[in-house]
This record gives C-alpha cells, sequence and structure tokens, in this order.
C-alpha cells in the first residue's frame, strides 16, 4: 500500500500532484533543483490550489535533496519534462533499491525505456520497476509561482509498466492513487499515444509568428489550431497510427484518443476535424500560448515525442514524411539539431533489436 510519495519536479504537474495527493489523504514530500523555485512555495508553507480544490495547501517537506525526497518513500513520482529523465536517473541510481516502484508521470514516448537505461548506464545493475502514464493525470498550469489551477483529472489514461511482467501488479499497486489509469499492453502502447507529440509541434512551428509577434497572447488550443494546422496534425497522426499498428501495437486515433481522455466533444470526433476538437476542449479553453519557441512543446515534444516516433517509424518499416518534415522545420526555426540531441533507438536501449525481439524485451526487460 502506497502511504508516502517523492514527487521529483514542482512545476504544473509536481506542484497539483502535491495539492490534490496531500488533500487525498497521502504523506508527500516535493523535490525541486533549486531553492530558488521552492522559495514562493515555502513562503506560504505549500501551495495554493484552484480549480478541482480551492485553498491553501501545507507541506512539510519541500527539498532541494533527492534523497531526503526518496527515503523511506512508498512511490517515487517523476514530474519532470523529458528532458530531465537523465538527470534524475544519475542520482537516482544510488539510491534506487529493487522493491521502490518510479512512477513517471508522464512518461511521453519511450520515457520509462530512457529512464532505465540511463538508470544502467550510471551503473544501477538491480532488478527495476518503473511505470507511465503517457500524459500527465492534471490538465493543469501555474498560474502564479505559488499558485496552481487543476482544471481537471485526465480521463482513462493508459498506464503501463517496463519491464511488463511487473504491470498487473504495478496496476493494482497506483489505481487506489490514480482511478483513472486504464491498463495498457505495454510502455509502446502508452509511447505511441503521445498526443503532445502530434499536435504541439505543428501548433507552434506553424504559429511561429503569432506567437514571437504576440509573445504568446492567444489562446493556444482555441485559437492556434487552425483548419490548416489541424490537417497537418492528422498528417503526423496518420503515420503515428501506421508505426504503432505495423509494430502490432493497439493505437487510436488522435481525435478517438482525446475524446477518450475526457479532452473534447464526441460531436467534434464525428465531424473529423482536428481544428473543432480543439476548438470544443473545455478542459484546455482558458490555456495561453507559450511566448516563445524556446519552450517543452518543442524542445520536448519535437525532440523526445517526434524523434522518437520517427525511429519507431524506421524500426517498423513505415515512412514518415510529415513527421520527419516538422522535425526538420523545428530544427531549422529554433537552431537545434533534435535528431542529435533527441530520443533515438539508443537512448532508449532498442538499438540492438530486431522487430521481432521487441516484445519479449517490453516484457521480460532483456533481449
Amino acid at each position: 500500500m502506497i502511504k508516502t510519495i517523492a514527487i521529483l519536479g514542482a512545476g504544473h504537474g509536481g506542484c497539483a500532484a502535491e495539492a490534490d495527493l496531500t488533500l487525498t489523504g497521502f504523506n508527500v514530500r516535493l523535490h525541486a533543483r533549486n531553492a530558488e523555485r521552492l522559495a514562493p512555495l515555502r513562503a506560504i508553507g505549500g501551495v495554493e490550489v484552484r480549480g478541482v480544490h480551492e485553498g491553501l495547501v501545507k507541506l512539510p517537506c519541500m527539498t532541494t535533496s533527492v534523497a531526503e525526497a526518496v527515503e523511506g518513500a512508498d512511490l517515487v513520482m517523476l514530474v519532470v519534462p523529458s528532458v530531465a529523465h537523465e538527470t534524475y536517473a544519475k542520482e537516482l541510481a544510488l539510491l534506487l533499491t529493487p522493491d521502490l516502484p518510479v512512477f513517471l508521470n508522464p512518461g511521453h514516448t519511450g520515457g520509462g525505456l530512457h529512464f532505465v537505461e540511463e538508470l544502467r548506464r550510471a551503473g544501477y545493475d538491480k532488478p527495476v520497476q518503473t511505470c507511465e502514464t503517457v500524459t500527465l493525470t492534471y490538465i493543469c498550469r501555474m498560474e502564479a509561482p505559488s499558485l496552481v489551477n487543476i482544471y481537471s483529472y485526465t480521463k482513462r489514461l493508459d498506464f503501463a509498466a517496463f519491464p511488463g511482467k511487473n504491470a498487473q501488479r504495478l496496476y493494482e499497486l497506483l489505481k487506489p492513487v490514480f482511478g483513472e489509469i486504464a491498463l495498457a499492453s505495454s510502455v509502446l502502447e502508452t509511447g505511441l499515444t503521445n498526443l503532445n507529440a502530434v499536435f504541439h509541434p505543428p501548433g507552434m512551428i506553424m504559429n511561429a509568428g503569432w506567437i514571437e509577434h504576440t509573445t504568446g497572447g492567444f489562446l493556444f488550443y482555441r485559437e492556434g489550431i487552425t483548419e490548416s494546422i489541424g490537417r497537418v496534425t492528422a498528417a503526423i497522426d496518420a503515420e503515428r497510427v501506421a508505426t504503432a499498428r505495423a509494430l502490432g501495437i493497439p493505437a487510436l486515433s488522435f481525435l478517438e484518443a482525446f475524446y477518450r481522455a475526457g479532452l473534447t466533444t464526441r460531436d467534434a470526433v464525428e465531424s473529423g476535424s482536428i481544428a473543432r476538437a480543439c476548438r470544443e476542449s473545455e478542459p484546455n479553453k482558458f490555456i495561453k500560448s507559450p511566448p516563445s519557441l524556446n519552450h517543452r512543446y518543442v524542445h520536448e515534444d519535437v525532440g523526445f515525442g517526434l524523434v522518437a516516433f520517427s525511429a519507431f517509424g524506421a524500426l517498423a518499416g513505415v515512412k514518415t514524411p510529415t513527421i520527419d518534415s516538422m522535425i526538420q522545420l523545428a530544427g531549422v526555426a529554433t537552431g537545434n539539431d533534435f535528431r542529435a540531441t533527441g530520443l533515438t533507438l539508443e537512448r532508449m536501449g532498442l538499438a540492438h533489436l530486431s522487430r521481432e525481439r521487441l516484445p519479449q524485451f517490453m516484457e521480460t526487460g532483456t533481449a
């Protein structure tokens, strides 16, 4: 039974989890990598929350020490961008024990695989218990340094474990904590259902002029995802779905997955329009655009989303021209070589595998 949770990451999701889980009755420790991030929270003794909860949630343990956060915890929960998984893996390699599960909330695409590979590279050679959701358990945003708005909970959230042999046990362990999780076939299914990587990059790159001119002065989902951007998103999505199916992985379309997560209306799905689905997304309706392209919607969702999609496409023998074009355009626009810095098969520990050997590796963690 989980009683004490170490939350590593004090951004939108970490603060939302701290508030929600504390109010649910769990003993929560909150970790941030620098004292400056914790300063406004320490000043009020916790985090102020609005939305599904209201008021100040006190938190006795806020720390910059991973060891202090993790000691005696029943669950370690990483609520950080994918780009931070390597850093935390190196620290946790010195602290983990085989019976302490790590929950990547979220894992996005290949996050759990990348995390375990970095644990191994850092010298951790014991059994691992990692699990992940494809996206964050909360629809939320920090509206001030110590104020988080939790708009809603993400519905029917796919959950998987690596190695897969631990999935049922970890699902039963976490279900009382996050009631909306639903067991998926593997971390390949959760990873290839990463909707953020499908619509954030075209929404950012195709709106680059608007973003830079207004410093994000518009509603990203309701106003920024127009019909033309929706069509590019649909092309990216078709390549993602084709890749998943070629690998024998269940895959819903963007529209069906968006609806199942509680993020749009059934009428929008039946219309076939991703733009309409975004306009009719009640949980996302107040979310503003990022102020620049220097944002996780590009760095994370291209480098650790689309690059991984492209890699899985190559492994599956599926061409991904729209995905590849978006990676190229994002790189040119931002001056980043996302294929060099992003999530490749090698960084996920899969470079030595053929498509036929993937299922065994997903289940056992060994080739």
